[in-house]
């Protein structure tokens, strides 16, 4: 069964991955260091949502958690000391805010779906003798 959370995921996902893939075909591609990074992001957050959004295991919502932290990280290193020499200013509205909002949604769905579900690993079901 596909819980309501996962999609709710899925869908913060994409939000993130179609402003990234927008950013990257607007001018961030050539960017030498910085324009692939932002396809491949777009390119993993879409697979995470859609595997995601199929009901798959949980280590996908870690993973995901992991790649939204990454992007908050990367936008606040490109605002301060900047990420491979590319320093950027302001927030490049919209979708500075929406790649921002989007990731800060899913690290806290991903986070609270997690700590609710006790872990990202499966459990073991072995029986006590």
């Amino acid at each position: 069964m596909i819980r309501p959370a996962n999609l709710a995921i899925a869908a913060a996902l994409l939000v993130s991955a179609a402003s990234h893939g927008y950013l990257y075909v607007h001018g961030y591609r050539y960017l030498p260091a910085v324009g692939p990074g932002f396809l491949v992001l777009a390119s993993a957050s879409t697979a995470l949502a859609i595997l995601i959004a199929l009901g798959g295991p949980g280590w996908l919502r870690a993973a995901a958690l992991l790649v939204s932290i990454g992007a908050l990280g990367a936008f606040a290193m490109s605002r301060t000391v900047g990420v491979m020499g590319f320093v950027e200013r302001g927030w490049a509205a919209p979708h500075g805010p929406i790649s921002v909002f989007a990731a800060a949604i899913t690290v806290a769905l991903c986070g609270w779906s997690l700590v609710r579900r006790g872990s990202a690993a499966p459990r073991s079901r072995t029986a006590v003798s």
